[in-house]
């Protein structure tokens, strides 16, 4: 196996062992991206030669037996969005002013203190309210299973880099659904944490970063390095004694609800349908019990969440001066005006949506151990398009199952459960209780193991 295609945890044991450097890794990795970057556009600010530097680090330390953690060496990508300090943060938008930030944010603070090797920022669309890898900043980002479709978003360059074979872990953000939705288009692992358990800066309801991997295994171990409270967010959560490498999991005898209809946004097509109905009959195998739920999420409270997004980018960018505001994604730019005749009582209704989501996705899964669902109702779409609509009135219309787990806090991933008749990766998400991030893993683990075996990567 090509070493750009190494599980961090077998680069774990190489590097104890000394049978592979983290050097050569990186350099496999370098090589890799090399050759199909141009045609996948997943990568900004690619810096191999500092990386390099971290890497010889990194191998001098364990020539000493003395690794700074258990991911010392292993090569990582990091969205843009997420700070490193000397490094500007496009976000995505040509109207963006390109200042280096001051200070690494929680998850790359935590990642450097580890050892871990980044090169280089993943891409996203504007302001990362895409589900697309369409941006006004960064070229056009594509799907390694298909280059004519979309790798998801908003964390859509850690997809495509995940499933072209940059290396084992890449970090993305999610508020929507922009971890898991990516991870499912791309036929990746994605895990969004219970909100503040991986510390982020600045916080704001919903909001989290979640590792995108290819096997539950490595987002595990990259859970270890990230985890933990940190004093700039205000919602993190307190330290806990976790385990993130015990991933046994049996569900016998657990409850586990299967969601199939969201109660708004997109119908589920049938092949995605028929994909997570075969991976609920697996957990059905094992002994878990297996009950149909009933739709929970409301037309009013889609709309309510989208007004109150649309009035955060409006507060965004209402000060910028034209030619900045006019470099803007039209798309995007469409989407967010909307908003500068709101109301206070608009924004404050649409801010009550979200917390009216957050009570029925609480009140409607707390009797499950775990609820299935798909990821997203339907698979990759075309990449030149903003959203499956294309519409900017009506642009989340894919992110039903997704959106009530960020609003409720609850962990909830991303893992393929099949593939569409034209090889397109489904997501089948596993949501858990609030603060049941290990239990997540677990039933996650345990799926990969009893599926059907994945198709091969399609760089490989």
């Amino acid at each position: 196996m090509e070493l750009s295609n190494l599980s961090a945890g077998a680069l774990r044991e190489a590097f104890v062992r000394r049978t592979v450097s983290p050097v050569e890794v990186l350099r496999a990795v370098r090589a890799r991206a090399e050759a199909v970057e141009p045609r996948l556009n997943a990568l900004w600010a690619v810096a191999f030669e500092s990386a390099e530097a971290r890497a010889r680090a990194a191998e001098a330390r364990f020539k000493i037996g003395e690794p700074l953690g258990p991911l010392d060496g292993v090569p990582v990508t990091v969205k843009e969005n997420l700070a490193t300090a000397g490094l500007a943060m496009p976000l995505g938008t040509a109207a963006a002013e390109l200042a280096p930030a001051p200070a690494d944010s929680p998850p790359v603070a935590r990642m450097r203190a580890g050892g871990l090797v980044d090169f280089a920022r993943t891409t996203m669309p504007d302001y990362g309210m895409l589900s697309s890898g369409l941006s006004s900043f960064h070229k056009l980002a594509r799907n390694p299973w298909d280059l004519t479709k979309t790798p998801g978003g908003s964390s859509s360059g850690a997809g495509a880099a995940g499933a072209a074979g940059y290396g084992p872990l890449h970090i993305g953000t999610d508020i929507g659904g922009s971890v898991r939705l990516p991870a499912g288009w791309c036929g990746l692992f994605g895990l969004k944490p219970s909100l503040g358990r991986i510390p982020i800066d600045p916080p704001f309801p919903g909001r989290a970063a979640g590792p995108m991997t290819r096997d539950v295994a490595d987002a595990a171990l990259f859970m270890a390095v990230l985890t933990g409270p940190d004093a700039r967010d205000h919602m993190s959560l307190p330290p806990a004694d976790i385990d993130w490498e015990a991933l046994d999991g049996d569900p016998a005898g657990l409850r586990v609800g299967l969601l199939l209809d969201a109660g708004c946004g997109l119908p589920v097509d049938p092949e995605t349908r028929a994909a997570v109905e075969a991976a609920a009959r697996v957990f059905e195998a094992a002994g878990a019990v297996v009950e149909p739920m009933r739709p929970f999420l409301t037309r009013d409270m889609l709309d309510g969440q989208d007004r109150f997004w649309r009035a955060r980018g409006w507060s965004d960018i209402a000060s910028l001066p034209e030619d900045r505001r006019a470099k803007i994604l039209p798309f995007i730019r469409a989407w967010i005006e909307r908003a500068a005749n709101y109301s206070g009582e608009d924004v404050y209704s649409g801010f009550a949506q979200s917390m009216a989501i957050r009570k029925a996705t609480v009140d409607a899964t707390q009797q499950y151990d775990f609820v299935l669902s798909p990821t997203a109702p339907i698979a990759a779409f075309p990449a030149e398009l903003a959203s499956p609509t294309d519409d900017p009135q009506r642009p989340f219309e894919h992110i039903a199952f997704t959106l009530p787990f960020n609003m409720s806090e609850q962990p909830a991933a991303s893992i393929n459960c099949g593939y569409t008749s034209g090889g397109l990766p489904i997501g089948l998400q596993i949501a858990g209780r609030r603060f049941d991030d290990p239990g997540v893993l677990r039933m996650s683990r345990f799926y990969e193991q009893a599926r059907p075996a994945p198709r091969p990567w399609p760089m490989d």
